[in-house]
């Protein structure tokens, strides 16, 4: 396990290096940088004593190596846009985005699993075909369009839920704690339904595909030769086999609910990390840009290794291996 833990850790490293030095180099062939459309007011020198500090006026050699003893440092830089530490954007936007991920994740995984135990229970009847078609639908939509269809239900023909922020901008100061709750759940659950509806389809392929293969197994053929129940057999016996996969599954889910992420804290005004994300590309706030991306990498890295070793608690032969 520990073995395990040290190979994949190593991995993980790889690939944030990986990802920041790719990051850093478009952002830095791309023409201009952050001060090249500033106020013609500034004083010229000015502007080239920021580029200084921030090593703009550098080769894109040194710039690199200013960027590579920052990260090293734990210096995440200072936020040109923003006139903030980026450590300290990150601490306020960061866990805004996990929480809209983590309730996804969890709620995309009970509806995914549920889902592709009626089809495999179904299989090639009305439950099977119809719940896979309406999963290939959401399936195939493209994020921002099903937020955007997600906007236009609930703010013109059923206006019962918010459609922006995270909180009531005129009520919430005077709320009481519970009411606050009440409000920031109710903020939530747009954003939630998006990212759900998007990622469920392709959880509930990989259960149905998991279940009609342990369903072939000759323990379960076993089972119902001695009559057993389908009930017993589908609980006890199949889903708890099944299961296995899915858990690869979670790993592999988070870039991409990572990447739907950023999409629909755009549409929902959702105050997380993709948000502040895309303004900072839009303001070609490197800094902010390289670290959001960094943190971002981190989480994905993080995600794997931790379904990696729930994978390998679960099953001994990965241990052994």
């Amino acid at each position: 396990m520990r073995r395990l833990l040290a190979r994949r850790l190593l991995q993980g490293l790889a690939v944030v290096w990986l990802v920041g030095t790719l990051t850093f180099t478009l952002l830095h062939l791309a023409p201009g940088d952050a001060f090249s459309y500033h106020d013609r007011h500034i004083p010229a020198d000015v502007i080239e004593r920021w580029r200084h500090i921030y090593c703009l006026d550098r080769p894109l050699v040194a710039q690199y190596g200013c960027y590579l003893r920052s990260m090293a440092s734990g210096n995440l830089g200072y936020s040109i846009s923003q006139q903030r530490p980026v450590l300290d954007i990150l601490i306020d936007y960061v866990p805004r985005t996990i929480e809209l991920m983590f309730f996804s994740l969890l709620l995309s995984f009970v509806a995914g699993i549920g889902l592709g135990v009626l089809e495999a229970r179904h299989r090639g009847g009305f439950p099977d075909w119809g719940s896979r078609a309406i999963a290939l639908f959401f399936y195939s939509m493209p994020d921002f369009w099903l937020a955007l269809m997600l906007v236009l239900l609930f703010a013109y023909w059923v206006p019962i839920l918010p459609i922006s922020g995270m909180e009531d901008v005129i009520n919430g100061p005077s709320f009481s704690g519970w009411q606050r709750l009440v409000d920031h759940a109710r903020h939530l659950v747009l954003p939630v339904i998006s990212l759900v509806l998007l990622t469920c389809a392709a959880i509930a392929r990989f259960q149905r595909a998991a279940m009609l293969d342990v369903m072939r197994m000759e323990f379960v053929v076993t089972a119902r030769a001695k009559g057993v129940s389908e009930n017993v057999i589908s609980r006890h016996h199949v889903l708890r086999n099944a299961l296995l996969p899915i858990i690869t599954v979670a790993g592999l889910t988070l870039p991409s609910l990572l990447g739907g992420a950023v999409l629909v804290e755009l549409v929902f005004s959702w105050p997380g990390m993709g948000y502040i994300t895309a303004a900072a590309i839009g303001n070609r706030d490197y800094a902010l840009v390289m670290a959001s991306v960094l943190v971002s990498s981190v989480l994905v890295v993080l995600g794997n290794v931790a379904a990696d070793l729930l994978y390998a608690l679960a099953d001994p032969r990965v241990r052994a291996a």
